[in-house]
């Protein structure tokens, strides 16, 4: 009996550890492979360009993130004192000469030193240009997420009236829009982390006033997903792989090539319903995730155009669904041969109840429209924050492509 009982022990004994030996198995294979080279998964091949099957439920859009309304931090500078107070003055040791990346007076006459699609820069008066001028000038630079943009004295004749200050953080704030809907690359900056700081200097009874933007006292400017420049630049090289893919398989017809753009986004993108995923508003989100909202959709399709050299905006603006209800959309303008046309690549996109593959009544109804199709359904509001600055955008064609 005592003999019987110990063979059970001993195969219980056993068992036991080689379930728990599977078990420490299972956890350092998912642990390797958490470590394996990813980057090849993401480069679309010509596969990527066939349809696919559409299995969930139907795609209702969500209210878009917009950009805050710019924060401004003020000090004071008595160029008098004997010493200044660090702590109080943000900008120290002001009779050094002025640093590379400050806005020079070569670069406040010449702000037109901004080159590329950017459709919404050349709406923005000059004094919004300087900024995002010096945004463009520092690109790079702010990958860190701690740069700070010395913006000089350009804007003291603005500063010195009563309400200077409300006006110069109206010109930010116009610059900053059109920098980030202009730019879809920089979807890793958090404009609402951005600080406008202004330093008051009194000379005697002179003031003059310089301009910087930082990030305040936070720890970045980078959105939560991305934490350092080799983050950034890890994922700026994720994505110029993708674009640089697609733009191998250009055509040099621009119909075709838009085309191919969007399909491949209808074809590898999956709509976003739950609002909880990372990126889900951005280019990483779309391209590399392969799952986001409407305005990734649409900030990817500019980004590859751009790559191709098709000019294409980005429209933010009301939509109504299916069911009549309003709500925030995004989708594009594209500039066909000298004409405008849009796409909607997320509602080319239906997420197909029950199933089944997506025809192309469906996956091309808002592809290349013209205010015919678009005017029923889709109304641009040229307004990005709920104060901000009205862009206008492109006059679409009245009869689809």
């Amino acid at each position: 009996m005592k003999s019987k009982f110990t063979f059970i022990l001993m195969l219980f004994i056993i068992v036991l550890i080689i379930g728990a030996t599977g078990l420490l198995g299972m956890i350092v294979w998912e642990e390797i492979q958490n470590y394996l080279p990813q980057d090849e998964s993401n480069v679309p091949k010509m596969e990527d360009f066939a349809e696919k099957d559409n299995t969930n439920t139907e795609v209702a859009d969500i209210p878009e993130e917009n950009i805050e309304v710019p924060k401004i931090r003020n000090t004071t500078n008595n160029v008098n004192k004997a010493k200044v107070d660090n702590d109080v003055n943000p900008l120290t040791e002001l009779s050094k000469p002025v640093s590379s990346n400050t806005v020079t007076q070569e670069q406040e006459e010449q702000v037109e030193n901004v080159s590329g699609n950017k459709y919404f820069y050349n709406q923005l008066n000059n004094y919004s240009k300087k900024i995002y001028s010096a945004l463009e000038t520092n690109k790079e630079n702010m990958k860190t997420g701690t740069y700070k943009i010395n913006l000089g004295s350009s804007f003291s004749d603005i500063l010195s009236k009563s309400n200077g200050q409300d006006e110069l953080g109206n010109y930010y704030q116009s610059a900053i829009e059109a920098y980030v809907y202009d730019n879809p690359d920089v979807f890793y900056l958090s404009p609402s982390k951005m600080y406008l700081n202004i330093e008051t200097i009194t000379r005697g009874n002179q003031k003059t006033y310089n301009t910087y933007i930082d990030n305040g006292e936070g720890a970045n400017y980078l959105i939560e997903e991305f934490n350092s420049k080799n983050e950034v630049e890890q994922a700026l090289s994720a994505l110029e792989n993708v674009r640089n893919n697609i733009i191998s398989n250009k055509t040099g017809d621009t119909y075709k090539d838009i085309k191919m753009v969007h399909d491949y986004l209808v074809n590898n993108i999956d709509y976003d319903r739950t609002v909880s995923e990372a990126n889900i508003f951005n280019i990483y989100g779309a391209l590399i995730n392969h799952k986001c909202v409407c305005e990734g959709y649409a900030k990817a399709l500019k980004y590859l155009l751009d790559g191709l050299g098709i000019e294409a905006v980005l429209v933010i603006g009301k939509a109504t669904n299916s069911e009549g209800e309003s709500e925030n959309h995004a989708w594009n303008y594209v500039n066909v041969d000298g004409t405008w046309y849009a796409i909607d690549s997320t509602w080319d996109d239906p997420v197909i109840i029950g199933g089944g593959t997506l025809t192309n009544s469906s996956k091309y109804k808002y592809f290349l429209k013209g205010t015919s199709v678009m005017n029923k359904d889709h109304f641009p509001s040229g307004r990005f924050t709920e104060n901000g600055m009205v862009f206008e955008y492109p006059n679409l064609s009245s009869s689809n492509y």
